[in-house]
């Protein structure tokens, strides 16, 4: 059966896209960034493509590439855009489908629509968590909304191990947990692989 999943963080930095990378190598799936704001020549789709070893992803066109690193409702005025949620059309594969969202879920796409209106009925959303002072909060108003509006919702913590953060978000989210993305010296194919090996049976 085709897996659709969306890939959104806590907050902005937290690893969403070597999460995609795991993920989309894990199920061979194709990927696909709705919204990319700034970094254009090494956009995420980039590293994607950088980081995946598999012969069956497909990496589909943003439906919006915006020059400027900041919240794309801000990105899209700089470039003399507005976006429209219908422009956002989720590509048509037979594949799997891995989606990155931009930042988190309540991140201002324009005067009316957050990353929230793309997410569809049918996505499974994972949520890269990664610790810092605040982070509890921001998980647990995350997953609550995502809960909320009727989600499956799974967390994937990303970063050094902090076992008490982790304990209390499981327990008061009580969500499925894929596992940890430790903060490794680096990503490349390799070490990509190896945790698509190990994350493969939670997806």
């Amino acid at each position: 059966m085709q897996k659709k999943i969306f890939v959104t963080g806590i907050s902005t930095e937290v690893g969403k896209t070597v999460a995609s990378a795991i993920i989309t190598e894990a199920l061979q799936a194709d990927y696909w960034k709705p919204v990319q704001a700034g970094d254009l020549d090494n956009s995420d789709s980039h590293k994607i493509e950088k980081y995946i070893s598999n012969q069956n992803t497909k990496i589909h066109p943003n439906s919006y590439a915006l020059n400027t690193p900041m919240s794309p409702h801000a990105s899209a005025e700089i470039d003399n855009l507005t976006i429209n949620l219908a422009e956002i059309q989720e590509p048509i594969t037979d594949n799997h489908l891995v989606i990155e969202g931009a930042g988190g879920i309540l991140v201002p796409l324009n005067d009316l629509h957050t990353i929230l209106d793309v997410i569809k009925p049918e996505y499974h959303v994972i949520v890269v968590s990664r610790h810092y002072l605040g982070s509890i909060n921001h998980t647990l108003l995350t997953v609550n909304l995502l809960k909320e509006k009727g989600f499956n919702v799974s967390i994937l913590f990303s970063g050094e191990e902090h076992p008490t953060t982790e304990a209390i978000i499981k327990k008061m989210t009580n969500v499925p947990v894929i596992g940890r993305i430790d903060e490794e010296p680096y990503f490349d194919q390799n070490v990509i692989r190896e945790y698509a090996e190990t994350f493969k049976e939670k997806l």
